[in-house]
């Protein structure tokens, strides 16, 4: 079952939430949690997934948790084919702040910086430290930080992460390549560490994730 936005109210009211944590949208988290004191309300947080009930922030947010449910039933190549059709950012975790500042003027050093994460994105099987990417987008350590927290609403660290996972998810699905090659493609640089990613952000293993997204399971599961 899945509530977004304001329908996590009506999740509530199955009493399904009760003792579990759940997402509104910002303005009404307070009114939730009065409503439902049982319920573990996360104001800040995209989307959260239970398992059996997810529920939602706002109208973006909803989208993002849409994607990720899309991402968890069909692979990550079925969500990234949807995200490009309706022109969204492919993966944002449910972690994630609600409400992000975005720069409103494009200065050069805001160029700087986004032309720097595209650099990290094309190259995420080298090693991308916070000082080198700082250096690259022509910032301090803590400015670049501190836009990186307003800009992205996570830490560089969580978001270098999730986009390696989100590219080892392709690669486990589009390509026979071994655990340790695609491990060393997307920057976990050991079999060992891939399994571990996989595991705190996914809860499965690379192996089980091939086994059910790969293209010969697809094809295998369309006969």
């Amino acid at each position: 079952m899945v509530g977004l936005c304001l329908g996590t109210f009506a999740v509530a009211a199955t009493g399904l939430l009760s003792g579990r944590r759940a997402a509104t949208h910002w303005a009404f988290s307070d009114q939730l949690q009065a409503l439902y004191p049982d319920i573990l309300v996360e104001p800040e947080v995209l989307y959260i997934d239970n398992g059996d009930v997810v529920t939602s922030a706002g109208v973006a947010a909803g989208l993002d948790c849409c994607l990720h449910i899309i991402r968890a039933r069909y692979g990550a190549e079925g969500a990234l084919r949807l995200a490009r059709q309706i022109v969204l950012s492919p993966h944002r975790q449910g972690g994630q702040a609600q409400f992000i500042e975005r720069p409103i003027a494009r200065t050069g050093n805001a160029d700087r910086f986004t032309q720097a994460l595209d650099t990290v994105r094309r190259t995420l099987g080298e090693t991308h430290s916070l000082d080198s990417v700082a250096a690259t987008a022509g910032l301090t350590r803590r400015t670049f930080t501190r836009r990186f927290q307003k800009t992205i609403g996570t830490s560089f660290g969580d978001w270098l992460t999730d986009q390696r996972v989100a590219l080892a998810q392709r690669l486990l699905e589009v390509t026979e390549k071994s655990m340790e090659m695609i491990a060393f493609e997307a920057g976990f640089g050991s079999a060992t560490s891939l399994r571990q990613h996989f595991a705190a952000r996914l809860r499965t293993t690379p192996a089980q994730y091939r086994r059910e997204f790969s293209k010969n399971a697809q094809e295998r599961g369309a006969r």
